[in-house]
């Protein structure tokens, strides 16, 4: 059945990759011929290759209410009831996503979400309610528009670890602490087509609150801490390899001894991460000052590259509101621009994750 009658498919195909992204869900509603091509993997690639995805900033926010307050005074009260936003840096939309279906009362406390394809995938986290831990998985297709449940994260409790994806295909879940806060060096691959999990060797060292970054085509676990250390961070950090499958460590991958929370790969394959009050960037084996970061701004909840810029997320306090700010990496002299954003979405920031749909 041709996808659009009188015009050939490949012309067709053409034509269905240029729909404006908020406009798939519809037309994978058309018939069922469409709803095929614009759900498979390739529909996206295809897309990709032809320079038509458009970076999508998700992040897991505070709802925040506007309270009149004195002149002068421009804070907010918060519920702290999480839920979904969603931030188009080319034209500076804003908006959430619906919200999941089984969680009514908002978001887990401290869930991780990645993005992977066109999917954004919330793992983990303590109920908003209870706070009993979760090892639910639940999945956005930006492209159809709807939620659907992944297979629960097998194994133990766990919470605050690090989670990171290849932008394709897998989800890597690693370390974290359990029910009794004993940190953890046990770790999982996530196969989102397949919906799979995979029990993969456990890493050199236990490893709280790391970081997991996608670098050089191999998953990266940075920093963390084990169970003794409570708060003190390594430096140091475990690469997995997937042709020897083993983890290999990787001494100073950072300068300090700080939480690589921040720590993000690049457009240009580089990492860079906030540190003592500036971006810093890795140059082969060590870490240079790139930029401050902006004036007033001491707390950092989430760094990411997008299409030439680094996108930041933070505060002047941790109860304060928060702002977004980018920096052009094409500029000689880097300055950062501030991104306009409605006070419904200046709550506080746990959780972040890039995409391109």
């Amino acid at each position: 059945m041709d996808l659009i009658p009188g015009l050939p498919n490949d012309i067709a195909i053409e034509c269905l990759i240029r729909l404006p992204i908020d406009q798939f869900s519809k037309a994978a509603s058309v018939c069922k011929t469409w709803n095929g091509e614009i759900t498979l993997p390739e529909f996206r690639r295809r897309r990709k290759t032809s320079g038509l995805t458009r970076p999508v900033l998700a992040m897991v926010q505070a709802m925040v209410a506007t309270v009149k307050k004195p002149q002068g005074d421009s804070t907010l009260s918060s519920t702290q009831i999480y839920r979904l936003s969603i931030c188009d840096p080319e034209n500076g939309c804003w908006y959430d996503l619906p919200p999941i279906p089984e969680l009514i009362d908002g978001l887990p406390k401290f869930c991780r979400i990645v993005g992977v394809g066109s999917d954004l995938v919330v793992i983990g986290g303590c109920d908003p309610i209870t706070w009993r831990v979760m090892d639910c998985v639940f999945i956005y297709n930006f492209i159809s528009g709807t939620w659907r449940r992944g297979a629960d994260m097998p194994g133990q409790q766990r919470l605050f670890f690090g989670c990171g994806s290849d932008s394709d295909q897998v989800i890597l879940v690693a370390g974290g602490h359990d029910d009794e806060k004993n940190a953890l060096k046990s770790v999982l691959l996530y196969d989102i087509v397949k919906d799979e999990w995979v029990t993969l060797p456990d890493m050199v060292m236990q490893r709280d609150e790391c970081k997991v970054v996608f670098h050089e085509g191999k998953f990266h676990v940075i920093g963390g801490y084990p169970t003794w250390a409570q708060g003190n961070f390594e430096k140091n950090a475990e690469v997995f390899n997937f042709a020897t499958w083993q983890w290999s460590l990787e001494d100073d991958s950072l300068s300090a001894n700080n939480s690589p929370h921040t720590c993000t790969e690049g457009d240009d394959g580089r990492l860079y991460m906030c540190q003592d009050g500036d971006v810093v960037v890795k140059e082969h084996a060590t870490w240079q000052k790139l930029a401050r970061l902006p004036a007033g701004i001491s707390n950092v909840a989430y760094l990411t590259a997008c299409q030439g810029k680094l996108i930041f997320v933070g505060s002047a306090e941790s109860d304060e509101l928060h702002s977004v700010y980018a920096l052009d990496m094409s500029e000689k002299v880097r300055a950062w621009t501030k991104v306009e954003t409605p006070d419904e979405y200046s709550g506080h920031v746990q959780f972040g994750c890039y995409l391109e749909i």
